[in-house]
């Protein structure tokens, strides 16, 4: 899988709602590629915050909003090469 396909599922996957077989392949992907990876520990974060009932702190935050800006820009080369 690539980045993008990753984050078309990222969210699924994290609440144990994908199949066996792409639940596999998000988790090698996000073993191999630090941004995923970090992305997955950001939702968790957030996800875990949201179910205390507390706000996520400032790194998260500032984490998620230099997340998000980042998707506005160019892909990384990599996936861009990356087709599978």
């Amino acid at each position: 899988m690539n980045c993008l396909q990753v984050a078309r599922v990222l969210q699924s996957y994290l609440d144990g709602e994908t199949d066996e077989v792409t639940a596999r392949r998000v988790a090698a992907h996000l073993e191999d590629c630090r941004r995923c990876g970090l992305e997955a520990t950001l939702y968790e974060e957030i996800k875990n915050a949201l179910a205390r009932r507390q706000q996520p702190d400032e790194l998260t935050l500032h984490r998620l909003r230099d997340f998000g800006a980042a998707l506005l820009e160019e892909p990384p080369p990599d996936e861009e090469a990356d087709g599978a």
